[in-house]
């Protein structure tokens, strides 16, 4: 209620950048993003503009006056582009962004990392190791918080585990803890633990810092696009040569259930908006 309260008594317009990762590929990730913006400016009556930006595909990137910056996912391998045009001009920014958050601590700039971006941003710098999975992870999947996961602000509503679509054929394992941990971060998730299974279960979400949030699931997404993904004949294919025909028919009944991937598509992008926008409201607020 802050946040509308605030939002209603200044004309302001808070600036988004989406930095689209998906490199010109069909995709519902884009839509959903967009989505969940023009809701929450219309639920809290806030002035959102966003930007996007084809950064994988033409190498374009915004500059840091945006009040928060949101890196899609995408296809392909994060290790192929190491050294790209298009990870220099990328990983530029970053370094910028963390420049002006050190130098800004009550002005920082807010990024949210999604899936590919998550894994490129592990791999240039140093936080675990990128790898290519036995088999590609499809479904409406449970997640398992870590100690710091059940407070963290952006997941904390969420119950442990709680349900989110992983769609990946790569994976972050062996974090680097230590690193983590001087940055001030903290490993939030990981995927199912079957103890059944001898393999490092890999980390589905790390908070880097207080500005810097990254998922290896796809926050944005929604029952509608994902039930379009499981009634494509080669996703549906995918998930019972995996999980056999029964799992395939829980995920979609899985899709009507608030309590599943709808609570976290409500909770984890809307929460980080409002956190990343709280400095820009409390500076123009009456």
């Amino acid at each position: 209620m802050i946040i509308k309260d605030q939002a209603l008594e200044h004309s302001a317009v808070l600036r988004v950048a989406i930095l689209d990762l998906y490199d010109g590929a069909a995709n519902e990730g884009m839509r959903s993003i967009r989505q969940l913006i023009d809701e929450m400016s219309a639920d809290f009556h806030l002035p959102l503009k966003y930007d996007i930006f084809e950064t994988r595909l033409t190498g374009a990137v915004p500059d840091i006056s945006y009040d928060a910056f949101i890196s899609s996912g995408g296809p392909g391998s994060p290790i192929d582009s190491e050294g790209s045009y298009w990870e220099r001009r990328y990983f530029s920014l970053m370094d910028e962004i963390q420049a002006h958050n050190l130098h800004n601590p009550d002005r920082k700039k807010h990024v949210l990392l999604i899936c590919h971006s998550f894994q490129v941003y592990c791999r240039y710098y140093g936080y675990g190791l990128v790898s290519r999975r036995k088999s590609t992870s499809f479904g409406v999947m449970p997640m398992h918080k870590t100690f710091e996961g059940i407070h963290d602000p952006l997941l904390r509503s969420l119950g442990d585990p709680f349900w989110a679509v992983d769609s990946r054929d790569y994976q972050i394992t062996e974090p680097n803890d230590e690193k983590i941990k001087a940055r001030g971060g903290a490993i939030l998730c990981i995927e199912k633990y079957r103890p059944t299974v001898e393999l490092e279960r890999a980390v589905m979400a790390i908070r880097f810092d207080e500005a810097f949030f990254g998922t290896q699931f796809h926050p944005e997404a929604d029952a509608v696009g994902m039930r379009m993904y499981l009634l494509r004949e080669d996703k549906k294919h995918l998930v019972i040569e995996k999980h056999g025909e029964k799992k395939y028919w829980e995920m979609l009944d899985h899709l009507n259930d608030p309590d599943k991937i709808m609570q976290t598509n409500h909770a984890v992008l809307p929460r980080f908006l409002m956190m990343a926008l709280q400095p820009t409201l409390k500076s123009v607020s009456v």
